[in-house]
């Protein structure tokens, strides 16, 4: 895991602000949202990274976001997308099952 490339995401993300769109699922997108940004901001202050408890967590909602984000239209998808990308580089070398 590279802090400098996460953080440079984190800050391109937060920049970006949440998109506009209509969905059954903005809700559940909102808390991923939420919960991912838990964990990148946890890992940036934290010298150890993420335990074991937000590894899973991470995983958890990169899952969810694969199944949420394939009928959003193409400006919220590329927000989620690259939150997923964020939880793809928390987790840097962990097995994704």
């Amino acid at each position: 895991m590279d802090r400098s490339m996460i953080a440079t995401a984190w800050e391109q993300h937060c920049a970006d602000g949440w998109p506009q769109f209509s969905s059954p699922h903005q809700g559940q997108l909102m808390t991923i949202d939420t919960v991912i940004s838990g964990c990148v901001v946890y890992f940036l202050d934290s010298s150890e990274g993420l335990d074991d408890q937000r590894v899973a967590i991470v995983k958890d909602c990169l899952g969810d976001l694969d199944e949420l984000t394939k009928a959003l239209d193409t400006e919220p998808q590329a927000y989620f997308y690259r939150l997923r990308e964020l939880g793809v580089m928390l987790l840097g070398n962990e097995p994704q099952s």
